[in-house]
């Protein structure tokens, strides 16, 4: 057993608290890049495609620049303070304690709703090659990153650098090949041309009401892009590494994105795709490579392993991050010899078994009872983010706070659009039987965190929320 140093409890958390900066500049690009790319884009999107068609390229656009206003907001506020606890640090801050206390136990609650869910399609996807109970795969998952994660943050972040470009590497190669395809004709594609794009119904041939009710697909697709801010308190150079890792968000989503979604809906009409089937297969084996589909599912299950690293790392620190500021159980705020949050992390993955038991209940509705408890969650933490930021600029123009260089372009106008674009979304739920699943947790959710806050927070009685600034 490791031995632990407590760390104290300060009101707020400094940018030094306690961690290793053993996160390098090429470890963070590739963390912010594979956050961005996860089994949405390999897996999920035959779906959207078969519900809105080409149009779904415009509903990654609309989503991503909404998620580079949210980066852009949450980069200007790490540059101003960089901190492990991030946006629940700033909620705390600029919105009160009890913000703060929602926001982190929030984004713990995503990202082990998150991870149970990964663990839970890993399961499906060894089952590719070998005939093993999904739970079984799920615990021995669980069990390796939990391994992983505690000794040391330079070996999460190696294992997150090698599954990301894996990932990037995929959808580079299928990139390429089918420019090739459109550009050269080889392959046995039937008819690739762009003219695919529109030719078919039209852009959108659905109509206008699924291109915005896929939007909510879209949006979750993207959950994961918020994790470089969980690694300022152990970047090195943080100010300059995060800023260079969203700087180049645009470039990923029109990449990773609405790059590879272009090529996949001009080698092959959009009608070709479907749900429960990876649009990479069917392109793949269009185009007649050999073994498309078990080479698109050893993807799907890097990615899967990736999300469920990422998801064990952020929660061991977000707990922790609650737990300085005595809102979560002290012993969560010690700091193992290798200076990883181990009681956090192990309180985190045990939660995570949840995902086994559901595996072994009901296997074949495990994925979608539990993707739903992250719905609202995150769309609530990417929110708070937004206000943060609004507000931090309202202090700073009036003196109280100092600037940071590295600013949102266009607020506090873009930070009102993103807030407008994620009430769409969440107005969109009402119309769908899994958007109104969700909510419904959501609620659930809202009441958990109002009743636990007196259980759990010791220091509710002197909150000092303060009134949001235009």
């Amino acid at each position: 057993m490791t031995s632990e140093r407590q760390q104290e409890a300060p009101p707020g958390i400094s940018g030094d608290e306690g961690y290793s900066r053993g996160l390098s500049s090429r470890t963070i690009q590739m963390i912010a890049i594979g956050g961005a790319i996860g089994t949405g884009l390999f897996y999920g999107a035959g779906g959207a495609i078969e519900q809105a068609g080409p149009a779904l390229i415009l509903a990654y656009l609309a989503a991503g620049l909404a998620i580079f206003v949210i980066m852009r907001a949450l980069g200007e506020l790490l540059t101003y303070r960089p901190v492990s606890g991030s946006f629940a640090e700033y909620a705390n801050e600029f919105l009160g304690r009890f913000a703060g206390f929602a926001t982190g136990w929030t984004y713990w609650a995503v990202w082990v709703a998150t991870c149970m869910a990964e663990i839970t399609v890993a399961g499906k996807y060894v089952q590719y090659w070998f005939d093993i109970p999904q739970w079984v795969t799920a615990l021995v998952v669980l069990g390796v990153m939990f391994v992983a994660n505690l000794v040391s943050v330079r070996l999460f972040g190696e294992g997150e650098f090698w599954f990301s470009t894996i990932k990037v590497t995929a959808i580079i190669f299928m990139i390429l090949i089918g420019l090739g395809v459109l550009v050269f004709g080889f392959g046995h594609a039937q008819n690739p041309t762009v003219t695919n794009l529109w030719a078919d119904g039209g852009v959108f041939p659905n109509g206008f009401g699924q291109f915005l009710l896929v939007l909510q697909i879209v949006v979750f697709a993207y959950v994961g892009v918020e994790l470089v801010g969980i690694t300022a308190g152990e970047a090195a150079n943080p100010k300059a590494t995060l800023r260079k890792a969203i700087n180049t968000l645009p470039f990923r989503i029109g990449l990773f994105y609405v790059g590879a979604l272009l090529v996949i809906m001009s080698v092959s009409s959009w009608r070709n795709f479907q749900a429960g089937k990876s649009p990479f297969v069917e392109v793949f084996q269009q185009i007649g490579i050999p073994a498309a589909a078990g080479i698109v599912n050893f993807v799907l299950l890097t990615a899967a392993l990736s999300s469920c690293n990422s998801g064990i790392y952020s929660t061991g620190r977000m707990l922790r991050s609650l737990s300085l500021r005595q809102e979560a159980p002290k012993s969560l705020s010690t700091l193992s010899s290798r200076s990883v949050p181990a009681s956090g992390i192990a309180i985190s993955a045990a939660m995570m078994v949840i995902g086994v038991g559901v595996n072994v209940i009901s296997p074949d509705k495990a994925f979608s009872y539990i993707t739903s408890v992250s719905t609202m969650g995150i769309i609530f933490v990417w929110g708070i983010i937004l206000v943060c930021h609004w507000i931090y600029r309202g202090k700073v123009k009036r003196g109280l706070l100092p600037a940071s260089d590295y600013r949102l372009p266009g607020a506090p106008v873009t930070t009102a659009l993103a807030l407008a674009f994620l009430g769409l979304v969440v107005v969109l739920l009402f119309f769908t039987e899994a958007g109104r699943s969700a909510l419904i947790v959501g609620l659930v959710w809202g009441v958990l965190v109002c009743a636990g806050y007196p259980l759990l927070s010791k220091r509710h009685g002197d909150d000092d929320a303060r009134t949001p600034v235009a």
